[in-house]
């Protein structure tokens, strides 16, 4: 009746941390955002840099760069026991109490050769020894670069381009890591094979066309991994306002491309899919007779869907729907809640959401039963196809893929570097550069800076009042050296007249006898 082993091997591409393959080159209208380029030797700089791919995990430096010395480790990095930093290229000056060549010095940008592990793993143990970056050298060409690239003998081209995708742990790395094509990555190998210094940079820049930026989210209702980040970047969508026009995308299946609708136009998917087939996702705990359904899914994407077309697509703000996607997490995201009426209902009350729109909405564009085409889902099957999502959640910001974890200060940072010169907020000049940059939006200054400002107000507050008691003291030392030195030149004022006195009284004495003796 149902071929349900097989419609999830076909729909759980995403499942579990693996890739959605989207198309296979880099999508139309997506544009890149990272430069590679080598400043020395000049003769190995490239007018514009080298082609190269990006690595889907890591957190690039957005709007800054590394720079450089770069050394070439000549082996796999696979196994962190065996990592040897004395070793590689170019050869350096030996150790004089060891006798054992140098080790890296840092910073440094590390070159691996590919293959023996996963991409994730090399750059992993590069970031253990210190690596500030690292380019990974392709050791098999592309087909598509003809007589340009010279594959290994017994080596056949590869048709498709590899793709550096996270193996679901690597959300421990934060240092950046790009691929380098093979023709490209030889003649660098080369030059510091041959002990030549090698100085590379690594740059990552947002198109900035003008005083907006346009930032959208690639998930599902049931997505862990940006969880976070829905209950906490209100307060920036807020604060950002009319300059940042953010989007919501909720990643669906094609049912009819994938096989889930039958000849005879019946849903061959179970209860992974809407409209007979039409709209499919996957089951989030694997369980097709119990939980939540691939069709809940679909329902509660197309629901967030109407309300950001009703309360979010004018401003690009949509406060209202932040406070439902909070109040759906907090209230109905269980298996016994999640499609409960009463509970979405409960979640949009809270959040100032109409239901009667909402439903209406939902109906208007087509409703989830029968084999009837729904506008609204149709809409977001061609913007995924458009989009070339490759790994979900993501996150792009003015067309841009913003790599590493989905983490408010990466996200917000990535916003805030995609204006033009001059036209920056002052949200982002305040709190981009801050430690703590959620406490600076809501608090409206960065916190740091703030104490810095409290402890500079206190010591003008205390050097003054220093000064001033300094002036106090000062001021009575006078006052009694003053007073002294008055006291003693009275008193010597009054010394040399006391004598005069004394004597002027004695002759008035010594007179009056005489006359008295002569009237006698």
């Amino acid at each position: 009746m149902i071929n349900s082993a097989v419609a999830l091997a076909v729909l759980l591409g995403s499942y579990c941390g693996a890739p959605v393959q989207a198309q296979e080159d880099t999508p139309a209208g997506v544009v890149t955002s990272s430069k590679l380029n080598i400043h020395v030797p000049k003769t190995l700089t490239k007018p514009g840099g080298y082609e190269h791919r990006e690595a889907l995990f890591g957190i690039p430096p957005y709007g800054g760069s590394i720079a450089q010395n770069m050394y070439y480790a000549a082996d796999t990095l696979c196994d962190f026991n065996t990592i040897d930093t004395h070793a590689g290229y170019p050869i350096r000056a030996k150790d004089e109490e060891t006798g054992v060549m140098l080790p890296w010095q840092s910073p440094y940008i590390l070159m691996l050769d590919r293959g023996g592990c996963t991409f994730v793993q090399k750059v992993r143990n590069a970031q253990r020894v210190g690596a500030a970056g690292v380019v990974i050298a392709d050791n098999t060409c592309l087909c598509s670069a003809g007589d340009q690239c010279h594959s290994d003998p017994g080596t056949d081209c590869e048709e498709r381009e590899p793709i550096m995708a996270d193996d679901g742990s690597g959300s421990d790395i934060s240092i950046p890591s790009f691929l380098m094509f093979k023709q490209d990555a030889d003649l660098v190998k080369a030059e510091v094979m041959a002990n030549h210094p090698v100085r590379l940079e690594m740059s990552w820049a947002l198109p900035n066309p003008d005083d907006r930026v346009e930032y959208e989210l690639w998930t599902t209702p049931t997505d862990i991994v940006s969880r976070d980040f829905q209950e906490n970047f209100k307060e920036a969508a807020v604060a950002l306002g009319k300059r940042a026009y953010f989007t919501p995308q909720m990643y669906i299946y094609d049912g009819i491309r994938s096989g889930c609708q039958g000849i005879d136009g019946e849903n061959d998917c179970y209860n992974l899919c809407t409209n007979n087939g039409r709209y499919c996702a996957t089951d989030p705990d694997n369980d097709l007779d119990r939980g939540i359904s691939g069709a809940d899914v679909v329902q509660e994407s197309l629901r967030r869907m109407c309300i950001w077309e009703k309360y979010g697509a004018d401003d690009g703000v949509g406060e209202q729907w932040w406070d439902y996607v909070n109040e759906f997490l907090f209230r109905c995201n269980t298996e016994e809640y999640f499609s409960s009426k009463q509970c979405v209902k409960d979640a949009m009350k809270h959040s100032g959401v109409n239901p009667k729109l909402i439903d209406q909405c939902m109906e208007g564009a087509g409703g989830l039963e029968a084999d009837v085409v729904n506008t609204s889902l149709e809409k977001q099957l061609e913007s995924k196809d458009k989009s070339g999502v490759v790994i979900l959640p993501a996150m792009y910001v003015n067309r841009v893929s913003i790599r590493g974890s989905l983490e408010f200060p990466v996200v917000f940072k990535a916003i805030c570097s995609g204006y033009a010169s001059g036209t920056i907020p002052s949200v982002c000049a305040t709190c981009s550069g801050c430690s703590d940059q959620k406490a600076c939006i809501s608090n409206g200054y960065c916190g740091s800076k703030k104490a810095e400002e409290s402890v500079s107000k206190m010591n003008m507050v205390y050097a003054m009042a220093g000064m001033i008691l300094v002036f106090i003291i000062v001021s009575i030392i006078q006052h009694r050296r003053y007073q002294s030195q008055m006291q003693a030149q009275v008193k010597g004022i009054i010394a040399e007249y006391m004598p005069l006195e004394s004597d002027q009284n004695q002759n008035q004495e010594t007179a009056v006898s005489e006359e008295d003796g002569q009237f006698t």
